[in-house]
């Protein structure tokens, strides 16, 4: 009876949720906890279903799941909360996955760092791309692996039982007490992973730290699908569309938008990319450097998920280190490399260096002409040889349209990757898909870096490149569009407080091509002692920022959004895309970010309001 209520509540759901359930990559901040990410959704939605209430207007005033839908959503949580309740679990301890090898990854990497013992045992088939071998050389992991055909025969083991099996029907968990671990893979879904035991509930927030970091949940188009096979207790049903040509007109649209020619690789995240190249670039120097340290040099301030995602890599990894670059204020991003290079160069390593042009969050371009000479200078080693020339990794999402790797511009000659963050300008924010490019000089790169793309099944889904062939064509103009909205708005600020400090780029990089439509503010202060200023900084900061989004809600949002199709985007990088960053690299200021289809007029009225007001 009870299994009954359950699937017809979340059925009534279905037909009634938000649109923005489905079709938002992120949701409003203000709404949001990080701390209760999940839970605080699901105790209100649990709320909900004891009461039976199913109603639009209550599903819509849910708080945020996650604040963007790489963690998790309202979909992916209702999955699992379904699922966990189905099987008499915590729905904590259920997590979904577009991937069908990381959620196995993630615990062989929990494993790793505590010294404990895996074994996998599998029914059917494996997914396509375990390459045991491969994760066992590159990740570092330990684990036996083992085909059964009887569930009921695993016995007890010293360490954890991960058992794999191939479902067609969502909800299905064995019984054996002796299986630590069931992750269900689902055709073209992704994959569930359920903490069976109480004994391993400790791996839940590892578990969630490696699908924020290293992939993405099931996405909302396929918790959907899950959803509905979960209610109607079918057989998932296999989806179909024009994925190869879909997939065609991606890497076409990026080879122009990018002036290369190299094979473009799509990831179903910015990060998923990132995972991929950093592992791809590990293999690489195993197999071309034996026996080398490697170092990824990275900017101690940039973007979190990529600070931490470089750590956590090394955390694994004895012989892989990451190196401070610091880039931004009073450091310039040239002298920087060139120091580290050199240092680097002394101890005969490896160097993958990963940067932002422009920078996040204080929007600064470097010299560029600079930048090639000390990509490209010859340094020794301490024996007097010649060392590993870098390879520079370029995250470009605030600017993807700018050519720095075809022939002839200003990095082809420096073997160099570029990547960026579908989320933000080519899908409008529509999906999180990611993708990475190479110039001529590193295109031998990148059949590792699909490698491994492959290995952690993390490449963009169908619905992912049927949302990059829509958006994808227009993407240039939709940079063209709103930059002149950003810069208009950065000259009202300047005219209205100008005792403000506003990270921007100069009309001379714009006319490079330099169009970003982010840009982040320093707010006049006051006070005696620098804690005093800093204090009454940051709330001036929540007071902007709250009056933009209470006077213009459907317009000005409280979240990390960039490059979005419509509105106006707030957020504080200290508190949000900086989370993990070390306490003295963090930003506390107001980062902007403008859409092309906006009410400019209104924004610039509410800032005066505000600029009265203090």
């Amino acid at each position: 009876m009870q299994d009954n209520n359950i699937r017809n509540y979340i059925k009534h759901v279905l037909t009634q949720m938000p649109a923005d359930w489905l079709n938002l990559t992120t949701h409003r901040l203000d709404i949001y906890n990080e701390k209760l990410a999940k839970t605080e959704f699901l105790d209100q939605f649990e709320t909900l279903y004891k009461k039976q209430n199913a109603d639009i207007s209550t599903l819509t005033a849910l708080p945020t799941a996650y604040d963007y839908i790489r963690l998790g959503h309202p979909l992916s949580s209702i999955l699992e909360w379904g699922i966990a309740h189905l099987n008499g679990l915590n729905s904590e301890n259920v997590i979904s996955f577009s991937s069908q090898t990381v959620p196995i990854l993630s615990i062989l990497r929990h494993n790793l760092l505590h010294q404990k013992r895996t074994q996998i045992i599998y029914k059917d088939e494996l997914p396509d791309t375990f390459d045991a071998e491969l994760i066992k050389r590159v990740y570092g992991y330990d684990f036996k692996l083992t085909k059964t055909d009887d569930v009921s025969a695993i016995l007890k083991f010293e360490g954890s039982t991960v058992f794999i099996s191939q479902q067609d029907y969502i909800s299905n968990i064995e019984q054996n007490i002796n299986i630590d671990f069931q992750i269900n893979l689902y055709q073209d879904l992704g994959s569930v992973l359920v903490v069976k035991t109480k004994d391993n509930e400790h791996y839940v927030s590892d578990i969630q730290h490696v699908r924020r970091r290293e992939t993405v949940a099931m996405t909302p188009s396929n918790s959907l699908i899950a959803l509905n096979a979960l209610v109607s207790q079918t057989s998932i049903e296999a989806t179909s569309g024009s994925t190869d040509a879909n997939k065609l007109s991606v890497l076409n649209s990026l080879k122009t938008i990018t002036g290369t020619t190299a094979k473009p690789l799509v990831a179903s995240s910015g990060l998923s990319m990132q995972y991929a190249i950093m592992m791809g670039l590990i293999d690489d120097a195993q197999e071309n450097h034996s026996g080398k340290a490697i170092k990824f040099i990275v900017p101690p301030n940039c973007y979190g998920g990529t600070n931490d995602q470089a750590r956590r890599v090394a955390a694994c990894l004895d012989h892989v280190e990451v190196v401070d670059l610091p880039v931004d204020g009073d450091n310039d991003m040239v002298q920087s490399i060139h120091s580290v290079l050199t240092q680097v160069a002394l101890e005969d390593a490896v160097p993958y260096i990963i940067a932002e042009i422009p920078t996040n969050p204080r929007v600064e371009v470097p010299d560029l002409g600079a930048l090639k000479a000390a990509l490209s200078e010859e340094r020794k080693t301490a024996d007097g040889n010649i060392a590993i020339d870098p390879v520079f990794i370029l995250d470009q999402t605030f600017c993807p349209n700018v050519h720095f790797l075809g022939e002839g511009e200003i990095l082809s000659t420096v073997r160099t990757i570029s990547y960026a963050s579908g989320s933000k300008f080519p899908s409008g924010g529509k999906c999180t898909a990611g993708y990475c490019v190479a110039n001529n000089k590193a295109e031998a790169l990148i059949e590792n870096i699909e490698r491994h793309l492959a290995l952690c099944d993390n490449e963009a889904t169908d619905h992912q490149y049927e949302i990059l062939a829509t958006q994808l064509p227009s993407m240039n103009q939709r940079i063209a569009d709103a930059y002149k909205n950003t810069r208009d708005f950065v000259n009202f600020i300047h005219e209205t407080l100008p005792e403000a400090k506003i990270n921007f780029v100069s009309e001379a990089l714009a006319e490079q091509g330099f169009t970003p439509s982010v840009f982040s503010l320093d707010l006049p202060t006051k006070g005696n002692t620098t804690e005093e200023k800093e204090t009454y900084k940051r709330a001036l900061n929540h007071k902007l920022i709250q009056m933009m989004i209470t006077e213009i809600p459907d317009e000005s949002k409280y979240c990390v959004s960039y490059g979005q199709l419509k509105g106006c985007y707030w957020t504080i990088p200290a508190t949000s895309t900086q989370g993990t960053t070390k306490e003295g690299d963090k930003d506390y200021i107001a980062r902007v970010s403008l859409s092309p289809d906006m009410d400019l007029e209104m924004h610039k009225k509410v800032f005066l309001k505000f600029v009265a007001s203090i």
